[in-house]
């Protein structure tokens, strides 16, 4: 792994549904793509695997920081845009297992498709479990089969979006903030799932910049 990721890095402070990018401009991203190419590069030439353990461990721990603001300017639909929204579920996660469990549960109930299949959590999952999908769904990334890993994000996502939904409906009378806070959790996880899937469309047909 390049030096830079083992320095230690400030996490994002701002919640999951708070996090945004910076302004876009021509130099940022060329760097992001850059970055982003080299980065999955390397990782995917390391056969080892131990370039990949390393890299999620950290960003569970640390975060990425100044590549991580650089990724966050990017299209939703592009290799670092896709890093980035990866990054997110992972960074959402690991910071509140118990909720992304609590959600995941509640979508995989309520959802009448083979998303919580594709996205491959045990029935039910408990919260170490969907942190172990997180950084399983990560390695694929960087290990195995790109497109299937954004395939397997997007499904997460949307197995995510039906519970926030129905439990923002639960709060809905007795607890309007909360219902807000999960509803706009929802379209956010919702675009997430769109971009991740057409990233994945792109990747297979050599399109993903």
């Amino acid at each position: 792994m390049p030096e830079q990721f083992h320095r230690p890095v400030r996490r994002p402070s701002a919640s999951f549904d708070k996090l945004v990018g910076a302004r876009d401009s021509a130099e940022t991203a060329r760097v992001a793509h850059a970055t982003a190419s080299a980065l999955l590069a390397r990782a995917r030439a390391d056969e080892s695997g131990e370039s990949t353990r390393r890299l999620i461990a950290f960003t569970a721990e640390h975060g990425i920081d100044d590549i991580a603001e650089l990724w966050a300017s990017a299209p939703g639909i592009s290799l670092p845009g896709a890093l980035w929204r990866l990054y997110l579920l992972q960074l959402s996660i690991h910071n509140d297992p118990a909720t992304s469990a609590l959600l995941y549960e509640r979508g995989r109930n309520e959802l009448a498709s083979a998303d919580a299949v594709i996205a491959g959590a045990p029935m039910p999952a408990s919260p170490e479990e969907i942190v172990a999908l997180i950084d399983t769904i990560l390695r694929g990334v960087f290990q195995g089969d790109f497109a299937v890993a954004l395939e397997r994000a997007a499904a997460f996502c949307r197995v995510q979006v039906s519970g926030a939904t129905h439990i923002a409906d639960d709060y809905e009378m007795t607890e309007p903030e909360r219902a807000s806070e999960l509803t706009a959790r929802a379209r956010r996880l919702h675009s997430y799932s769109g971009d991740l899937a057409a990233a994945a469309g792109l990747w297979r047909v050599g399109d993903l910049a």
